[in-house]
Parts: C-alpha cells; sequence; structure tokens
C-alpha cells in the first residue's frame, strides 16, 4: 500500500553536503588502445572482418554485419572522403565561437581497392564555413594533418585535421 505524502511534508526537505572520495580507474580496452597507440605512431588502424571484408575504425571486436568476431588488425591511409560536416560556433566547453570549428565524419580509404572502411572517423576538418554552408565539402577527398612526433600522445588530437587535397 502507498501512503501519500502530506502537503506540509512536500516543503520539507533535507540538504546533506557529502564530498565523495571516489577513486577510479578507466582503461580504453583492448581496440581503442591499439587505435590510440596508432595515432601516436601516426597510423590509423582498423579490425576487420575477413568474413565481409569490412574493416571497422574506429575499431570494434565484433563485426556487426556477421556477429562475429572481428579477425586481425589492418592499417588504413589517413586519407578519406568527406560524407558529413557541420559548422560549430559553440566550442566543446559550450563558449560562443566567434570563427566556427569545422567537423564532420571521414570515411577512411582502405590500403586496397577489395576491403570497406566503416563507419568513419569523426573528427575537425580544415575548410571553410563558405565551404561548408555551399554543401562544397562533402565528398572530397581529404587528408590527415599530423602532429609532430615529440606532440603526439596517443590521443585523437594526434591529428589536427583532415584537409582537402
Amino acid at each position: 500500500m502507498v501512503t501519500p505524502l502530506k502537503e506540509n511534508e512536500l516543503k520539507e526537505h533535507v540538504i546533506i553536503s557529502y564530498k565523495p572520495n571516489a577513486k577510479y580507474a578507466y582503461t580504453a580496452g583492448q581496440a581503442q588502445s591499439k587505435y590510440l597507440m596508432g595515432f601516436k605512431e601516426g597510423k590509423i588502424y582498423g579490425r576487420k572482418c575477413n568474413k565481409c571484408g569490412k574493416i571497422y575504425v574506429p575499431p570494434r571486436m565484433y563485426c556487426d554485419e556477421c556477429f562475429r568476431p572481428t579477425d586481425e588488425w589492418i592499417e588504413v591511409k589517413d586519407e578519406g572522403i568527406v560524407m558529413t560536416a557541420v559548422a560549430s560556433f559553440i566550442s566543446w566547453t559550450r563558449e560562443r565561437l566567434k570563427e566556427p570549428e569545422i567537423v564532420g565524419v571521414i570515411r577512411l580509404l582502405p590500403s586496397n581497392d577489395r576491403d570497406f572502411v566503416y563507419p568513419g572517423i569523426f573528427h575537425r576538418i580544415c575548410t571553410t564555413y563558405e565551404e561548408v554552408k555551399n554543401m562544397n565539402i562533402i565528398g572530397k577527398k581529404v587528408k590527415a594533418i599530423w602532429r609532430s612526433k615529440e606532440e603526439r600522445k596517443g590521443s585523437i588530437e594526434d591529428i589536427q585535421c583532415f584537409k582537402v587535397i
């Protein structure tokens, strides 16, 4: 049986001040660790399913198509095709930007013509707001602009942006 709160009980509330002493560790896991360490080397790795031929970038340990474990690590080109693009006037810290940041999904190119890289990498695109506004960037071929070897940390930020070639 449920007893509803009375009107005066709804107005009462208790404030408890508590600062938790939470400690935690986060691991990127097998797939993401290899992927991120590849960035430090200036390489982009994906996982390939030998049954359907898909190469997953970012990597996945299981194939979405075949419902089976992926088979091997494959290095893909740091070049691709712009699939989507958007101009963001808001930073990742939610501050208004004077100049928009252009981001989008890049479908990376495989090392050979037989494979298919899926779904793509979401990253910055070195282009202008006008190119995005006029839809001139979609379908363009782009190449990764890498930070210097000394600056790389094993992060997605090791690629500064993708530039139209």
